[in-house]
């Protein structure tokens, strides 16, 4: 477990500088609170990394949480109004002004978290243009292009998880992010 602690560790590192930062928008406005939990894929120059996810959105704070599969946390990433910071597992921190660039820093990727706040709903960002390219049969966004990014869902059942999304492919400018949704909570803690 310690070897693979370390090799996660060391893949996000390797990575450093591989992706573009994107411009964040700043007038989005924040998403309703909610705490997820999940998996994800990174695909950034040729290299992939996975962790899975803990995500909990509240009025004024992200806190998301990047763990083993036995639930020991790799990295720990939270923004508020007063910045970012990412906690390695090595309890090593870092900070900047955004979780874009922070992301981007420290692990080699741009997480676009002022965009995902909303996305991850199945909804665009609000105040940004948005072409939406694809709809299912109930109307839910099934593919949305917006600030550069391309988002395609797969959707719950409306019976579980009031139909939200269960995963998302996120397509940026020289990466990707697969967010798989195992657990959806409207609230955060």
């Amino acid at each position: 477990m310690i070897v693979f602690k370390w090799f996660f560790v060391a893949a996000l590192v390797a990575l450093s500088g591989c992706a573009s930062v994107q411009p964040v928008p700043e007038k989005a406005g924040r998403a309703a609170p909610f705490d997820v939990v999940g998996r994800v894929l990174v695909h950034v120059d040729g290299r992939a990394v996975s962790a899975n996810v803990r995500w909990m959105h509240a009025a004024d704070a992200d806190e998301i949480f990047l763990l083993t599969p036995t639930g020991q946390a790799l990295a720990q990433l939270r923004e508020d109004a007063t910045g970012a910071t990412l906690t390695s597992a090595d309890k090593k921190q870092i900070s900047g002004a955004r979780a874009e660039s922070l992301s981007k820093q420290a692990l080699g990727w741009e997480l676009p978290l002022a965009r995902l706040q909303h996305w991850v709903r199945g909804t665009p960002m609000p105040n940004y243009a948005v072409e939406i390219n694809e709809r299912d049969a109930a109307g839910k966004i099934k593919r949305l292009t917006q600030d550069g990014w391309i988002v395609s869902y797969e959707y719950y059942a409306p019976t579980e998880n009031d139909g939200l999304p269960r995963r998302m492919e996120i397509s940026g400018e020289k990466q990707s992010i697969r967010l798989v949704i195992d657990t959806w909570r409207k609230e955060a803690p």
